[in-house]
């Protein structure tokens, strides 16, 4: 708790102990025998019971008050004020029975049920507080052979930082020098460290755990990890599911209406049927304190505050309640292969060269036309080649999206990719039995041989499939633009339903087009399909699919700036904790509205035909609340 809400619970407290006391007295105490009078021991209680309603919600009714004067009247402090205020003054009515009690008791309650309130919000806010405190103070610069601090703004792209142990990374890198091992936790939710040497890159918002590491700055801060993330965490507030919004807009609409029920319920039986108004003014001020919205106004948007905030304890940002609350409707889950449900850390496997060409040449000429390329496969070959490539050879270089690259090297015409590229090109290719990608090579229009490439499948695919299933997930499906064969021996290790193969990027988006006209078709179209990514060429399909969701985006701006929920690990057993995350969220707010107005709508129709104590009406109010409030706190907790 934080000094406010200290002070809140203290002054609660000791509005609560004097209840207690007031209440004893005012019903063991014979007063009226005392005062020798019923009216005179009527004041006294009400002296007695204003003084812990006045010490409870003193702030409760100055906010009504100021509401009035900037015209917001029908809100939860008018409701409250109006109510206790009309309990109290039931005491004018001499053949009523006195609620004085209960009008202290509804303020009581009702304050416990806001702190209760204003302690779930700061959880939930502290688990995003933290992934906030990512930020770094400043960043370590060499000038003048000394290390001075400065602010991280004002380091540019190359300039090189040092960062102590214990110190939070504050720019984007290269390790240039030293090794150490990195706290990843309040980016991943990995409690793993993570080690690090010269040339692996490195990413703001980790912490230095143990060596001195010198970085080589690639991103400026404003372009940072760190600087993406809070963007995205600061904004995750403004996009409100539909749930949401309906609660929002049925609070507004129904505060004044069941106002204006309870002065027609407390006003216009008397005039009808005569008889006592202090029945009806009783039966009106119970239907006011019941109506009060709540239990659905607090307890709703905190249970999308706190799925959002625990799923951030797991490295899972969900950029707004509206992408939960879809994510929660997930039946199809696609993705892409590479990198995906594969590390994307290609290997050459096997060199099949032509009868006269020697495999290093074959090699050689691969690794020079792929020498201006950062695919992952074109990396495999150049780090298998591992010799010099001379780039003054090279000239004219064509990549091909899809289909490889076409180069002159030492004036001759140079294919490496796909047996499409070779059709197209007018040269015959042979197949590989080996399971992998292909790639063919060609000079000055011959064929020359292929080289085989296999990706690594990440070893929690297969269980991430199966947690899929167990979580509800209708169908999954991979799409690729590696060989049917390739995607065939993938899909059928790990269980996927359907697989796509030989894709284009452009083919992708079509094919979830597709995709969607049938999970839409499924179901009365409640259904949502999920596209999981790496963001690499992936921003079309996660922008297009119902809900993008993109992996291991740490140093990935494209994936930040186009999934609807990013998982900061490389993990694929992640999608199914965030569509658990986003269901049990669902369950919990569905949960409170058909609790909140099933027992309002109870309480409202005895209140109406006089069946309800004001007693009830404070259970149908704060207890409600309360419980709501409660539940919604489960939102929260999720398991590391």
């Amino acid at each position: 708790m934080n000094k406010k809400q200290k002070r809140t619970r203290n002054r609660i407290l000791l509005a609560i102990a004097l209840f207690v006391v007031v209440y004893v007295i005012a019903e063991l105490l014979p007063l009226a025998t005392w005062l020798g009078s019923e009216t005179a021991a009527l004041w006294v209680e009400f002296a007695l019971f204003l003084v812990p309603y006045l010490i409870a919600g003193y702030d409760v009714l100055l906010r009504a008050a100021k509401n009035i004067g900037h015209g917001q009247v029908f809100d939860e402090n008018f409701l409250m004020t109006v109510a206790t205020i009309g309990a109290f003054a039931l005491v004018l009515f001499p053949d009523s029975d006195p609620h004085m009690a209960e009008g202290a008791a509804v303020m009581l309650f009702y304050q416990v049920g806001e702190l209760f309130q204003s302690y779930a919000v700061g959880k939930s806010r502290k688990s995003i507080a933290d992934m906030m405190d990512i930020a770094p103070d400043f960043a370590n610069v060499e000038r003048d052979g000394e290390l001075v601090q400065v602010d991280p703004y004002e380091v540019t792209v190359g300039d090189e930082i040092v960062v102590k142990a214990g110190e939070r990374v504050p720019l984007d890198g290269v390790v240039i020098a030293g090794t150490s091992q990195l706290d990843t936790a309040a980016l991943t939710g990995e409690s793993v460290p993570r080690e690090v040497r010269e040339g692996d890159e490195i990413i703001s918002g980790c912490v230095n755990m143990t060596g001195l590491i010198t970085v080589r700055v690639t991103k400026p801060f404003g372009e940072s990890t760190v600087s993406r993330i809070l963007e995205l965490v600061e904004n995750a507030a403004e996009k409100k599911a539909k749930t949401e919004n309906f609660i929002t807009r049925f609070a507004r609409y129904y505060t004044p209406a069941v106002v204006g029920i309870a002065v027609l319920l407390a006003v216009v039986p008397p005039l009808l049927l005569g008889g006592g108004w202090s029945d009806w003014v009783q039966r009106g001020l119970i239907f006011l304190v019941v109506s009060c919205p709540c239990a659905l106004v607090i307890s709703v948007p905190l249970s999308f505050f706190g799925g959002i905030g625990g799923a951030s304890r797991l490295g899972i940002l969900v950029k707004g309640s509206n992408y939960l609350e879809t994510l929660a409707a997930a039946e199809t889950v696609v993705f892409d292969k590479t990198g995906t449900l594969t590390d994307g850390s290609f290997n050459v496997v096997a060199i099949h060269p032509e009868a006269d060409i020697d495999p290093d040449r074959l090699l050689s000429i691969a690794a020079h036309a792929e020498a201006y390329s950062n695919h992952p496969i074109a990396l495999s070959v150049k780090q298998a080649y591992a010799g010099p490539i001379d780039q003054q050879r090279i000239d004219d270089v064509q990549e091909q999206s899809g289909h490889g690259v076409r180069a002159r090297i030492d004036e001759h015409v140079v294919l490496v990719g796909n047996d499409k590229l070779m059709s197209e090109c007018g040269v015959g290719c042979h197949e590989c039995e080996l399971t992998g990608t292909i790639l063919h090579v060609s000079l000055d229009g011959e064929y020359i041989g292929h080289i085989v490439i296999a990706d690594v499948i990440k070893p929690d695919a297969a269980e991430a499939i199966v947690a899929l299933r167990a979580a509800g997930v209708r169908k999954t499906v991979m799409l690729t633009g590696d060989r049917a064969d390739v995607a065939a021996a993938v899909a059928k290790e790990l269980g996927i339903d359907e697989f796509r193969a030989q894709l284009l990027p452009q083919d992708k988006v079509a094919e979830v087009e597709k995709l969607l006209e049938e999970t839409h078709a499924h179901g009365a179209g409640k259904g949502k399909l999920a596209f999981v990514g790496d963001g690499i060429n992936d921003a079309p399909v996660l922008t297009r699919a119902d809900i993008g969701i993109a992996m291991g985006a740490m140093g990935s701006d494209a994936a930040i700036e186009a999934a609807d929920v990013v998982l900061m690990d490389d993990k694929p057993s992640n999608i199914a904790r965030a569509i658990g995350i986003a269901r049990k969220t669902m369950g919990i707010v569905w949960q409170n509205i058909v609790f909140a107005l099933g027992v309002k709508f109870l309480v409202l129709i005895l209140a109406a035909v006089g069946i309800a104590n004001m007693w009830l009406a404070v259970f149908a109010d704060v207890g409600v609340a309360v419980i709501a409030i409660l539940n919604a706190m489960r939102a929260m907790n999720v398991k590391k």
